[in-house]
């Protein structure tokens, strides 16, 4: 026992392996709280970041910066609470109502509408839509299970940027104790989540606030009505959280609009900007804020993403690749796919 005690302590791969069991071990038996987890993980890390790049740029005290951040988050939540999100329900109720009232009012002769009408039941659709929009926005605005959980993500998240230099000097005190092994994979597994997880998380942040302000100007140009630009600025911003399948979604709410304002001509306008800006986002935005390791085929994006959805449910879409690119960097699985495969040749005795 002692023997294999002694080897285990040498081979880092296996231990590591062993403490990543455990730690997902952990996760299982506290899934109840893993929302609480994963938002103070992406709300620390997002403000952290900011609050870096912020002392770069103008040399302030970092915890001042820190306050200061959180102050202005309060804010915009306060008017968020107070002003947009009710505004933002009644655009939505009001969008929703529009789109099936103009396809009820259409031209009977129109092939389209016709074709609608045979094969989608219009009453049952906007019912859902409708009930779907208060359930969710209900949800938001009351003092619920999610309210909870964000209020205390982002009381967690203050106190650790706050006493960040005290938490991992407590933290490095555990690589002297008689867990110290444990604690230093621990740490190390800890480390390549944040160098990849969040990295990943960070950028794809970035990308969905680029991709809502580029949207919303040519949604403008396109004199979408200007009533519904926030309800549709916030589904696009939330839907382009999710990798690939987030732009693919979002072309269908969009395009039904556009039919409903100026017809075929407008949404083929709606598809043209999309992949243009899916374009700036693949071939400009990734290649910047990402590392090669998260260049995958979109085969592998969307498999990734259907069984992160299956087994995480909403946040599989947020987390899944993410995840997966952890793993990945865990493995050392580098890939350059602009580079041909090398085939290994077997040779054959005779």
């Amino acid at each position: 026992m002692v023997g294999l005690w002694e080897r285990l302590k040498t081979n880092s791969s296996v231990r590591r392996t062993i403490v990543l069991c455990i730690i997902f071990l952990c996760l299982y038996l506290i899934r109840n709280i893993i929302s609480l987890i994963l938002l103070t993980f992406i709300l620390t890390y997002l403000i952290i970041r900011g609050v870096e790049g912020i002392h770069h740029l103008t040399k302030l005290p970092k915890k001042l910066i820190a306050i200061v951040m959180y102050l202005l988050i309060i804010v915009f939540l306060y008017f968020s609470i107070t002003v947009y999100v009710p505004k933002l329900f009644n655009q939505t109720i009001q969008m929703i109502e529009e789109v099936f009232n103009f396809y009820q009012k259409a031209d009977t002769n129109n092939k389209l509408y016709e074709w609608i009408a045979q094969n989608v039941g219009f009453n049952e659709i906007k019912q859902q839509l409708t009930t779907g929009a208060k359930v969710v926005f209900t949800t938001i605005t009351s003092i619920g299970s999610m309210g909870i959980t964000f209020v205390m993500s982002l009381i967690l998240s203050f106190f650790f940027i706050i006493e960040k230099d005290w938490v991992t000097e407590f933290g490095q005190a555990f690589f002297k104790s008689k867990i110290g092994l444990f604690s230093q994979d621990v740490a190390y597994l800890g480390k390549k989540f944040v160098n990849t997880f969040g990295v990943v998380i960070e950028a794809q942040f970035i990308i969905s606030i680029v991709n809502t302000i580029l949207t919303i100007i040519g949604l403008i140009f396109m004199k979408f009505p200007q009533d519904q630009l926030l309800s549709l600025a916030l589904m696009i911003f939330i839907l382009s959280l999710i990798p690939v399948a987030g732009v693919i979604i979002s072309c269908i709410p969009l395009s039904l609009i556009a039919y409903t304002v100026g017809g075929i001509e407008d949404v083929i306008y709606v598809l043209i900007m999309i992949a243009i800006i899916h374009a700036i986002e693949s071939y400009l935005l990734n290649p910047k804020l990402m590392s090669s390791k998260t260049d995958l085929p979109i085969f592998y994006v969307f498999v990734i993403l259907m069984f992160s959805e299956k087994f995480f449910g909403v946040w599989g879409l947020v987390i899944g690749i993410p995840a997966f690119v952890f793993f990945l960097d865990l493995l050392d699985v580098k890939v350059d796919h602009k580079k041909t495969p090398v085939i290994p040749q077997i040779n054959s005795s005779k």
